[in-house]
């Protein structure tokens, strides 16, 4: 075989195993998303600069705006379990982030500042006076950020496990960027990125760090969260900003000037808790810290009457 035949050959094959590749994307996004589970009745939306935001509002009383885990898996629904007897004290804003859930997914690097804009934007466009914010996670950075920047907006921050100072301050590498490269690949990144949030990964994610008792993770909870992975137009977008640390921030001096009350809430199971949540009291001495004796990364999902609980003696 000639070196022309060989270089035809292996481009055929090449083209052949792209269109496989990509037909195979396409049916795990189209059967991801077949069951509307995420679908709700009462569903809001506000329509900002960057794309649309899927919210709903409940209860009657002070505003409580609830903000889910950052991951691309993450949606509004996260708090479901809470919802009930929030809204007997609050009004409750339920919303899905940019990139997560069921608001819009736009291709582009999402950023700490991004999610600061959005959350400033959203209170004072549609709640329109001052609120309080629960957050979990990687979310924790974004609420102490949009407080420190306009904290005319805000009243009390409740936040749930959030990430240490230092995973905070991580910044995109040069590895980073190499594989935040490669995950915007049209056919190679995305495929990566459905073996990143296929079924099984998110079991194990919920068994071995969401969930401290495996045996609560119920089905319905993975497929809520299989679906929010695959919705919208590019849902990896969020997945790559966050995995390269695009959307980290050091919150040290936002710690530093914020004086509203914040209210930490950590699970002990999760090793070096105690100490990550002593460290940002070092920053800012007024906060105040509770510790979840059951429950892991994701409490408000697995045991919600141990968090409302806690709650009681700061809110109500």
């Amino acid at each position: 075989m000639t070196n022309k035949n060989k270089a035809l050959t292996a481009l055929v094959l090449g083209s052949a195993a792209a269109v496989s590749i990509a037909m195979i994307n396409k049916y795990i996004q189209v059967s991801a998303t077949s069951r509307n589970l995420l679908e709700d009745p009462e569903s809001l939306c506000y329509k900002w600069r960057l794309g649309n935001i899927h919210y709903t509002k409940s209860g009657n009383g002070k505003p409580l705006l609830l903000i889910h885990d950052l991951t691309s898996s993450s949606s509004g629904y996260e708090w479901n379990a809470m919802l009930s007897s929030l809204k007997e004290h609050y009004t409750i804003y339920n919303i899905d982030l940019l990139g997560c859930g069921r608001s819009e997914k736009p291709n582009m690097t999402y950023t700490n500042y991004l999610y600061v804009q959005l959350i400033s934007d959203f209170i004072k466009s549609v709640i329109g006076r001052r609120t309080d914010v629960m957050a979990c996670g990687g979310s924790a950075s974004i609420a102490l950020m949009a407080c420190s920047s306009n904290s005319e907006l805000f009243d009390q921050l409740i936040l749930i496990n959030p990430d240490s100072l230092l995973t905070c301050s991580q910044v995109p590498g040069k590895s980073a960027k190499l594989y935040k490269f490669i995950l915007d690949m049209p056919i190679l990144g995305t495929l990566i990125y459905h073996i990143s949030t296929s079924r099984q990964a998110l079991r194990e994610t919920f068994t071995i760090e969401y969930f401290e008792n495996p045996f609560s993770v119920k089905g319905t909870m993975i497929d809520a969260y299989y679906e929010a992975a695959h919705l919208g137009e590019s849902p990896k977008s969020i997945y790559s900003s966050v995995t390269c640390n695009y959307t980290k921030c050091n919150i040290v001096n936002a710690l530093k000037k914020i004086d509203n009350s914040i209210y930490l809430i950590g699970s002990s199971s999760i090793g070096g808790m105690k100490e990550r949540l002593e460290e940002f009291k070092r920053y800012n001495p007024s906060i105040e810290t509770a510790f979840l004796k059951k429950g892991k990364y994701l409490p408000h999902m697995e045991c919600p009457d141990e968090v409302l609980n806690l709650m009681k003696t700061y809110l109500y």
